[in-house]
């Protein structure tokens, strides 16, 4: 990897920190006043900007060297919480969950734009990430 490769990728790691940064500011300012679409909206490019970091340090197989030589330049530790994409996956690809659900399940109680962490998960049906 040439100098100018890890410019451009330690360049768009912190643009995408940045972007994070602005939807989680965005986020805590929903707090008072709740909008509902804002507050997803703010989830969501939150866990883009994660997962696109998390892409550039922990790539597929082929720049499995590349990533490996990116951490250790910027000191990221192997187990951070940034190298599991399962929670972005698991609203990725909501599409598959739904009809997952709907080919084993005929019937059930739907809730969307929604997350209680009250409720425990022994009480209702969760689908594994």
């Amino acid at each position: 990897m040439t100098g100018l490769q890890q410019m451009i990728l330690i360049g768009e790691i912190s643009l995408q920190s940045q972007i994070a940064k602005k939807a989680a500011e965005r986020l805590l300012a929903t707090h008072e006043v709740f909008d509902n679409v804002e507050t997803w909206c703010s989830i969501q490019s939150i866990l883009v900007a994660a997962g696109n970091v998390s892409k550039i340090l922990w790539p597929s197989q082929k720049y499995k060297l590349r990533g490996q030589k990116l951490r250790k330049l910027l000191g990221v530790e192997d187990n951070n919480p940034l190298a599991s994409r399962k929670f972005r996956n698991h609203f990725e690809h909501y599409d598959e969950r739904i009809e997952e659900w709907f080919e084993s399940n005929s019937q059930g109680a739907y809730i969307d734009l929604s997350m209680n962490p009250s409720l425990k998960e022994s009480s209702f049906p969760v689908y594994p990430l």
